[in-house]
């Protein structure tokens, strides 16, 4: 275990750099698998965006909390299916068909978004694409670290983490771009089917990983592959441990047969090392979800709403912000995460998170609070059959501010004078939305005018800076190296829907729980997850940087108990 530590604490940013520009086909494997990663933050990115103007083009869409929610979570649930499955075609079919296979999927699932001519076919589109997505999500960090040399394995998978951050970055700039155009969100989601054809066509050329290859007795293709990725000298010491590996799995199956994937389950969650692993590996993705990480992502344009930012345009290109400072998060954690450490980052991560949520419901609760009043007069101005229904018949009207108004599914026309002067609490409908635009005033449906709404936008950016270093990158590279070769497959899949059932879980209910809690008691909400969170990882998380596949197989045979949960104070707290 020790010589495991040695090598990490030399394995640096600046080794993984020039290991890279010295060997560039390193580089090329994880950037074409990588990919997989741009296609995954893609899609994470621009429906956000896309469904600002689905609502605009389908009204019922616009009405439908619930209907907004699907669209945007049947990608999600794509996700799970597609994680699940990719679980078992990796082990079946190797890593490269099964990122071939994600591309064409997510390819057919852009083209029918883009060409869809009711809702129910933009949520095909969607589950086809989540699928693609899913299969992507688990393989393409899987065929990153077993196609990297160990020291500098994190910050490699890192690259698919840096590309999926790119990609979200990379959606809304096309978000911003397409605002102006006709057909508005069907670009915005078509497009996305270009990075797919791009993967696959680059994934042809590229061979499958190594450690699958010599799993599967194609030994001498495996060592032509490893002496392309490793020194001279370190190609041998990889062998061996891949001898050792597959060796000790040739014996189990002489003594129990060939396993079924039900058997192979069954194993797995009996054998002490995956078990540990799952342990570790589901508790990070799980925890990744539930800071609400995808609620900004998913919604950013609609959060920045909330804060008081009216114009899709102007929402769009704020989110374009938050999008950037989780690039630049990801690269910060490919410059630490090796020198550093995978346990140290994240539990650094869910600190700034828990003190970022906190104070984004603060300033939520503050917004509401002071939220412009409802001038009767005014609302009267436009009708009887423009004027919120709840509002007339509310016995205490004329307390009403701009947030009850929303909470009542209706919506707050701004006084043409200055936004946070008293305004009309008018019906939701696009109709009605026009006469309040065509008087020169602001439509707010999602959030009130306020004044502190841009510090609102400020704390969301220093929380993907809390995020993205840790929480953001480091549980696809825990759970790409925690399982024993024979289970990595399997339990990678497994991870994996563990993590997209929690997305399912945050993306599905976040409308309704801001219509229910409010945006400051969602956040909130939020934090206190994050809470669980950090304590779940530092009771079940070892640290597993710089060491081999094997080593860290040794070091959950042996288990792990950081302080105060280890009674016996001489085991080292990994």
């Amino acid at each position: 275990m020790e010589e495991g530590h040695k090598a990490a604490s030399s394995a640096e940013f600046t080794e993984c750099w020039n290991r890279a520009t010295r060997s560039p086909y390193i580089m090329r494997l994880a950037l074409c698998a990588g990919i997989g990663g741009l296609l995954f933050g893609y899609d994470t990115g621009v429906i956000s965006g896309a469904l600002l103007y689905i609502r605009e083009d389908f009204e019922e869409v616009d009405k439908k909390t619930w209907l907004q929610e699907t669209i945007v979570s049947m990608a999600v649930a794509g996700a799970i299916i597609g994680a699940a499955f990719g679980g078992w075609m990796n082990d079946k079919l190797g890593r490269k068909k099964s990122i071939l296979t994600s591309d064409v999927v997510f390819f057919l699932g852009a083209v029918v978004m883009a060409a869809a001519p009711a809702p129910w076919v933009i949520i095909i589109g969607r589950v086809l694409v989540g699928l693609g997505v899913g299969m992507a999500s688990m393989t393409a960090p899987l065929y990153i670290s077993e196609a990297s040399p160990h020291s500098i394995r994190g910050a490699l998978v890192c690259v698919n983490s840096l590309l999926l951050t790119g990609g979200q970055f990379l959606s809304y700039l096309i978000n911003l771009a397409f605002t102006k155009t006709p057909g508005t969100w069907r670009w915005m989601l078509g497009v996305a089917g270009l990075p797919a054809a791009v993967q696959f066509i680059l994934m042809l050329s590229l061979p499958e990983s190594p450690r699958w290859l010599y799993s599967q007795g194609k030994e001498e293709e495996a060592e032509k592959i490893l002496s392309k990725i490793y020194r001279p000298g370190e190609v041998e010491e990889e062998i061996r441990a891949m001898q050792e590996s597959v060796k000790l799995e040739k014996e189990d199956e002489e003594q129990n047969g060939q396993m079924s994937f039900a058997k192979k389950l069954k194993s797995a969650l009996t054998n002490d090392v995956v078990r540990r692993g799952l342990y570790a590996g589901v508790t990070v993705q799980v925890a990744q979800q539930f800071v609400g990480i995808n609620t900004l992502m998913y919604y950013s344009p609609t959060i920045v709403q909330f804060a008081g930012i009216a114009s899709n345009s102007t929402a769009i290109a704020l989110s374009l912000i938050t999008s950037g400072l989780n690039a630049v998060g990801t690269i910060l954690s490919m410059i630490f995460i090796d020198r550093y450490g995978r346990r140290r980052l994240m539990l650094m991560s869910m600190v700034g998170i828990i003190v970022c949520l906190v104070v984004t419901s603060v300033i939520f609760f503050e917004a509401a609070s002071h939220a412009p009043s409802i001038s009767n007069r005014d609302t009267l101005n436009f009708g009887v059959n423009s004027t919120c229904h709840a509002y007339t018949k509310a016995p205490n009207f004329s307390s009403w501010n701009c947030m009850q108004c929303l909470h009542a599914e209706c919506a707050f026309c701004a006084n043409s004078d200055n936004h946070f002067l008293p305004g009309a609490c008018l019906g939701a409908e696009k109709s009605i939305r026009g006469v309040c635009r065509t008087k020169q005033r602001v439509w707010f449906s999602q959030g009130c005018p306020s004044k502190i709404g841009l510090v609102a936008v400020i704390v969301l950016g220093l929380y993907i800076l809390s995020y993205a270093p840790g929480m953001g990158t480091v549980p696809w590279v825990l759970n790409s190296e925690i399982y024993p070769l024979k289970f990595r497959g399997i339990g990678g899949g497994i991870a994996a829907v563990s993590n997209w059932c929690a997305n399912l879980i945050v993306s599905e209910s976040f409308l309704s729980m801001t219509k229910t809690l409010g945006a400051a008691g969602t956040f909130l909400l939020f934090a206190g997850f994050s809470v669980v969170a950090l304590i779940a990882i530092y009771a079940l998380v070892p640290e597993t940087k710089g060491l081999q596949f094997e080593q860290v197989e040794k070091l959950l045979q042996q288990g792990f108990r950081p302080f105060p949960f280890n009674n016996n104070k001489k085991q080292e707290e990994k």
